[in-house]
């Protein structure tokens, strides 16, 4: 018999379009002799719905990315846990009636940002004893949340890039302050981020002081709490990192090299997804082979001081003097053919086929509840 997978994809943050994107390219690349699948949207309100499962309409048109449309069938969860050794039985309401939509054995919740890579749609999983690859509840929390994921790091002796956090509530009366403290201790440029965003949403480089309140209020349009980081001046690696087989050590790829022309400040969210500026990706990144061991260990630490599961990229620094500092750990990295990290495990010899199968089978073989 073969295994079903629900891949769900869409969701309430602002990288809706590229979570439909990622499950367009798994969508063409899952082994159907082997999966069946069933294709769940999130719409941007937060509605569930059975959406196609053909992968040319999970593609970037003139572009724009694709967007979960409201009008579908809606899906609706079990009412009760699922039991060890059953199938988790989904149901649809089509026309006023509610009828079976089918039997599932993992979800792979394929939701980037809130709302469902930050432990939200873990937890309802969770709840309900449905296997589902990727991390648990506080590991996905811990990820998403950028001043969380350094307390940790720096917890388990792995340097980050240094900076403080303001929350949107204290900003309004303490942007003085906050700004005579990073004059007086961080070394521009300052990098402003919403601390529990990705896809590098409502990231700035601040040059001058000036530039600090535009920065700010584009950061709080994502997130009411956000980082304010100096800069490293350093090669940006990624390293993807997968759970560990039969007890070992979590398993990682030779890290990968973003390079970012004249024309950027930094790789952005345009240039990521959209073909703005000069962009080139080496794999494996042109260091000196201690310095790429170096950062697998630091990423494979990583990987188990945050309590990682499944899968994540491990994104660093590495100066000029071969420092690796983490800059952030990713949980549900972008999975098309041409994200970074399916390139990387290619790079290993685990085709993208392959990297999913590996992934739906970890998922699959997973202890249901505590783990």
């Amino acid at each position: 018999m073969s295994t079903t997978v629900a891949l769900l994809f869409g969701g309430r943050s602002g990288e809706h379009g590229i979570s439909c994107i990622t499950a367009g390219g798994i969508l063409a690349a899952i082994d159907r002799t082997r999966f069946d699948v069933v294709a769940i949207g999130i719409t941007p309100e937060g509605r569930w719905v059975h959406v196609s499962d053909d992968p040319s309409d999970w593609t970037m048109v003139d572009g724009r990315a694709p967007e979960v449309a409201a009008d579908g069938d809606e899906v609706l969860l079990p009412s009760s846990r699922h039991r060890a050794g059953e199938r988790t039985a989904l149901r649809v309401v089509r026309e006023g009636r509610v009828e079976p939509l089918a039997e599932v054995d993992v979800v792979w919740p394929l939701l980037h940002g809130p709302y469902g890579e930050d432990g939200t749609v873990q937890g309802m999983l969770e709840m309900l004893d449905i296997p589902y690859v990727g991390s648990g509840i506080l590991a996905s929390a811990t990820a998403m949340d950028k001043a969380a994921t350094k307390v940790a790091l720096r917890a388990a002796g792995i340097e980050c890039a240094p900076g403080i956090v303001v929350h949107e509530d204290r900003w309004a009366d303490g942007a003085g302050r906050v700004l005579a403290h990073l004059e007086r201790h961080h070394p521009r440029p300052w990098f402003v981020k919403p601390a529990r965003a990705g896809s590098s949403l409502g990231v700035s480089r601040v040059e001058e002081a000036s530039q600090l309140e535009h920065a700010m209020k584009a950061a709080f349009r994502e997130d009411p709490k956000v980082l304010i980081e100096e800069g490293v001046v350093a090669r940006e690696i990624e390293c993807g990192v997968l759970a560990p087989r039969d007890g070992g050590e979590p398993r990682t790829t030779l890290p990968g090299e973003v390079k970012v022309g004249a024309d950027l400040d930094f790789y952005d969210y345009e240039a990521k997804y959209f073909g703005k500026g000069t962009v080139s990706i080496d794999v494996p990144a042109g260091l000196p082979d201690g310095v790429l061991e170096e950062a697998r260990e630091i990423a494979r630490r990583a990987f188990g001081a945050l309590g990682l599961e499944g899968l994540a990229r491990v994104d660093m620094f590495v100066t000029a003097d071969h420092r690796v500092i983490v800059n952030e750990v990713n949980t549900m990295p972008g999975f098309t053919p041409y994200s970074m990290f399916p390139v990387l495990w290619e790079s290993m010899g685990l085709s993208y086929a392959d990297l999913i199968a590996d992934l739906v089978d970890q998922a699959a073989s997973r202890r249901l509840g505590q783990r």
